[in-house]
């Protein structure tokens, strides 16, 4: 009947086929407003199902308000249902290109998983599920879990020495998630954001997207160049200062109090991006920006990089004056971040593995950065200058007199080499374009070895 044919092996179940057959034929108007339906039992003898999944689909269909009903009358067919025929769309499909296998890939920010200690996570999360109060299940708020606040304050005063308060602590979904509601907290029509130059390409464009007009800072050998700050009044500033992404600099003590003289003087905040400083090979961690100043610096921190980046666990530190703006855009964006996943951080950090994880982490990472030092003076000798400071997992490395821009890093990739020119994260072009950028976290020795003899084969070939 209509032409209606049931699928008995789909595991979509009968009644649910024929209400979608039934309600497909009267948008196309292949059955008309007023028309009766067929009577369920005669319906149901026609398609060999039970009267009950004739009733169930019909009752479907007069819930959604395609049919109606009257007592003592047969169910008909509803007006005001005809869709046209759709045009067909110009636009193609978004199609997610494979993921290049790379022969050498010497990527950014990339942490070596295989390290993490998934035995130890799985116990913990075992015990934080069994002893989640059951009130934790609900909605917990846009602050985060109150004893992963409380380990992350006793982390940051073993680790940095850095004196902050738990309710000043607020937990976020990474950093990114991060800048996009302090890039909503701070913004004003017209607002300029003075970041470094270069600086993570990717993270700001975060504040382009919310309508921010970018100024770029020069960065030098010590980070950024305090003396070239002007801005707009109220105009934030974006900074790296314990690791400079991607030079590496550590920004020095009289640079970081003309940042602060800046930020009061002229009504800001500082953003600081404290994204992989745990990893410091020689000495011990620099001190936050933020302790300088908790009134005027937004602090940043996450644990992607630390232990791995699926965990979307990050935090930032607000001054005061920010917080309740903070907790009603929190609460009206996303209102919070799962409780289990911060339950099981918080018992990793209380039980000091994750002290140990960066301890052993920092010896693995320090002996492979040294490696790839090792690899590129015996394939390109003392030529070479390296910036920044040893820690982080990458190394910047200039190559006097050779050129890397955007066509040479498509063209590596075109040769399965993964590696980004320092001119790639540059807002003004032209000044970095002699340095790459090297990730070496998540590379075994000898593939960092062999990545820098690939390297030096294709730089050859392409006379560079």
């Amino acid at each position: 009947m209509w032409g209606i044919h049931l699928n008995r092996e789909s595991e979509i179940p009968l009644k649910r086929q024929l209400y979608q057959s039934l309600s497909e034929r009267i948008m196309a108007g292949i059955l008309k407003a007023g028309e009766s339906l067929p009577s369920t039992r005669a319906l149901a003898q026609e398609l060999n199902v039970s009267r009950n999944t004739v009733n169930e689909a019909y009752d479907m269909l007069v819930t959604e308000g395609y049919a109606e009903t009257r007592q003592g009358a047969a169910t008909r067919i509803a007006g005001g249902l005809v869709l046209d025929k759709r045009p067909q769309s110009k636009a193609q499909r978004l199609e997610t290109p494979p993921i290049p296998s790379f022969l050498a890939d010497f990527r950014t920010g990339q942490p070596d998983l295989r390290q993490f200690p998934r035995y130890a996570w799985q116990r913990l999360s075992h015990q934080a599920l069994g002893e989640m109060p059951v009130d934790l299940l609900g909605y917990t708020g846009p602050q985060g879990l109150p004893r992963l606040r409380r380990e992350i304050a006793a982390w940051l005063m073993r680790s940095k020495g850095l004196v902050v308060k738990p309710e000043d602590i607020f937990i976020t979904a990474g950093a990114t998630q991060a800048l996009h509601l302090i890039a909503d907290l701070l913004y004003d029509n017209g607002k300029e954001i003075l970041v470094e130059d270069p600086c993570n390409i990717e993270m700001i464009q975060t504040f382009i997207g919310k309508g921010y007009a970018v100024k770029p800072v020069p960065v030098d050998e010590y980070g950024l160049q305090t003396d070239g700050l002007a801005a707009k009044y109220g105009s934030p500033v974006y900074v790296t200062p314990s690791h400079q992404f991607p030079l590496g600099a550590i920004l020095p003590a009289a640079r970081r109090a003309a940042l602060i003289r800046f930020a009061r003087h002229n009504g800001s905040f500082v953003i600081e991006d404290d994204y992989d400083s745990e990893f410091r090979y020689v000495g011990e961690p620099a001190s936050p920006l933020y302790a300088m100043d908790p009134d005027r610096v937004i602090y940043i921190g996450t644990f992607s990089k630390v232990l791995f980046p699926a965990l979307r666990i990050g935090y930032v530190i607000l001054p005061r004056e920010l917080q309740s703006a903070w907790s009603r855009l929190r609460t009206y964006t996303d209102v919070q971040n799962p409780p289990f996943e911060q339950a099981v951080l918080a018992q990793f950090l209380h039980t000091r593995k994750f002290d140990r994880h960066i301890v052993k982490m920092s010896k693995l990472y320090r002996e492979r950065r040294q490696v790839l030092l090792d690899s590129l003076q015996a394939g390109f000798g003392e030529k070479l200058r390296t910036w920044g400071d040893a820690a982080g997992l990458h190394l910047a490395v200039e190559f006097p007199g050779q050129t890397f821009d955007e066509h040479f890093r498509q063209e590596a990739r075109r040769n399965r080499i993964r590696v980004t020119p320092v001119e790639y994260h540059c807002v003004r072009k032209g000044r970095h374009n002699s340095k790459l950028l090297f990730g070496y976290g998540h590379l075994e020795p000898d593939q960092i070895r062999e990545g820098i003899l690939l390297l030096k084969a294709f730089l050859h070939e392409n006379g560079k």
